[in-house]
């Protein structure tokens, strides 16, 4: 079914989808008016606050912007790792 799928381009977003959610995400980056400079530090600065709870596995770390209900988000992916390698590390 996987190859079917891909054929016939069930399951992915369209171009038109893709070119808007960038679009959507150009925008509020615009609103928010923070450079990418900024938005790297933020990003380093947020990953060090929350390391000192968790061992987040950096490189799935995500900060972005997101537009909900007409408000501007600030949202912040970092996959943690299990507890097992956590306290290995330790």
């Amino acid at each position: 079914m996987g190859l079917l799928s891909r054929i016939l381009g069930l399951g992915q977003p369209s171009s038109k989808q893709v070119a808007k959610d960038r679009l959507q995400l150009v925008l509020i980056h615009d609103r928010v008016r923070i450079s990418p400079a900024q938005m790297e530090a933020l990003k380093q600065e947020l990953l060090g606050v929350v390391s000192r709870y968790f061992d987040v596995d950096t490189a799935g770390v995500e900060v972005t912007f997101s537009q909900h209900q007409r408000e501007n988000r600030l949202v912040a992916e970092m996959p943690v790792l299990p507890e097992a390698r956590r306290q290995k590390g330790r």
